[in-house]
């Protein structure tokens, strides 16, 4: 199995989950300074989505791969037609850009790039599997731990949005599992966590992890937008605040996916938190 991504929030714990499974594993990765980071029992090969000549020697022999697209858009017709000519298989990892809940139908380049890929995928004939993570919960984790740090007030637009923040790990185990085992062909997943919770309610969640209480107040979108400047593109930004301003009112979207492929429920907020806690005080995202 190949993980592409393998460095990264999802992809490095698929590695973990293959390899508890007894999976051979090989991984693409950057450089060797990102490949240092990786099990020994690892098969690390150096490539890069925007050269895809580069993925050849980590194709060839591979059986499967995990497609985490993190690169622009121009090189992805290139890398499709490479996993069709030497893989059988591809789980991809999307969004639930087709989910008809107003948090995610708001304009989005990413789920256009992915709209795209999920395409050539399928024009290939390749053996697939998409799978689309909600809001990851370990956002949380950039957005506010600056602010728990310093013992400051969490200061965010549309506190009263709802979402599912889905854990993880359970995202990475169902990504591991319906590479490794059959009757995942063709699979279409909405992954989320169990429940609806308010961003301000997530916060205090945060808060009893911590055993204090987090303050929350009201930002404007505008102070967002400027404050967000120099950290992430304005289409980003402007997708955030859209999707969060259309959540306003209604429940988040909840699936049973991750209980339905792994046969457990998913990991709550509450849970992720408690074993997160560390990470918003001293900054590491944790385990």
């Amino acid at each position: 199995m190949l993980v592409t991504g393998a460095t990264g929030r999802v992809g490095r714990v698929v590695i973990d989950q293959l390899l508890n499974a007894g999976v051979p594993v090989r991984a693409l990765t950057h450089s060797s300074e990102t490949a240092a980071r990786l099990p020994a029992t690892v098969e690390i090969f150096i490539g890069d989505l925007t050269v895809p000549e580069s993925l050849d020697p980590a194709l060839n022999g591979a059986g499967a791969v995990f497609l985490v697209w993190t690169a622009p858009p121009q090189t992805a017709s290139a890398v499709v037609e490479r996993l069709a000519a030497n893989v059988r298989r591809v789980v991809f990892l999307s969004s639930p850009h087709q989910t008809p809940h107003p948090f995610f139908q708001q304009p989005n380049p990413m789920a256009v790039l992915h709209a795209d890929i999920e395409r050539l995928i399928a024009a290939t004939g390749l053996e697939s599997t998409i799978i689309r993570p909600g809001m990851l919960a370990s956002n949380s984790l950039a957005w506010w731990t600056p602010a728990i740090q310093a013992g400051e007030v969490v200061r965010w637009p549309h506190g009263a949005a709802e979402t599912a923040p889905v854990d993880d790990r359970d995202v990475a185990a169902v990504a591991a599992r319906t590479l490794y085992q059959d009757g995942y062909v063709g699979g279409d997943y909405v992954l989320t966590g169990s429940e609806s919770l308010t961003q301000a309610a997530q916060v205090d969640v945060i808060g009893d992890a911590l055993g204090r209480r987090i303050a929350f107040e009201e930002m404007t979108p505008d102070e967002f937008r400027s404050l967000s400047e120099a950290t992430a593109p304005s289409s980003v930004v402007d997708m955030l605040l859209a999707a969060w301003s259309a959540a306003i009112g209604q429940p988040a979207y909840i699936t049973n996916a991750v209980a339905d492929i792994l046969g457990t429920a998913p990991r709550t907020f509450r849970q992720w938190a408690a074993d997160h806690a560390t990470a918003f005080t001293e900054g590491s995202e944790g385990s």
